[in-house]
């Protein structure tokens, strides 16, 4: 399988938690960077948080503080920690590997903030 596969999302209230899981093929995973994008009703896809293979990460300003993105190489799985949770972070998350094998998405996981 070469597409990403997402999981963990759900409906959370405001101030949870949640953990995001993206597991992709090997051959893909090791050289590529791993990133999550989300997509809210109206909005365009935006950056959240991204991993490269060499472990340096970057994060959206509005999630820097609150979201923590990692990777197990073993597992071939990268990780989107979320913390404190609003309901601004109500959107659809997209797994994205970007590398020498070229771009793969992910077909998303919602995840909804809400009372």
């Amino acid at each position: 399988q070469v597409q990403p596969v997402e999981s963990g999302g759900g409906l959370v209230q405001p101030g949870g938690s949640l953990r995001l899981s993206c597991a992709a093929s090997g051959s893909i995973f090791r050289l590529s960077a791993m990133g999550w994008y989300r997509q809210a009703p109206g909005k365009q896809r935006e950056l959240v948080a991204r991993i490269t293979s060499g472990g340096s990460t970057n994060y959206a300003d509005s999630v820097k503080g609150r979201f923590t993105i990692s990777r197990d190489n073993g597992k071939m799985t990268v990780y989107l920690q979320m913390n404190s949770l609003k309901p601004e972070d109500t959107a659809v998350y997209y797994c994205k590997a970007d590398g020498p094998q070229g771009i793969y998405w992910g077909r998303g996981t919602q995840v909804t903030v809400s009372s």
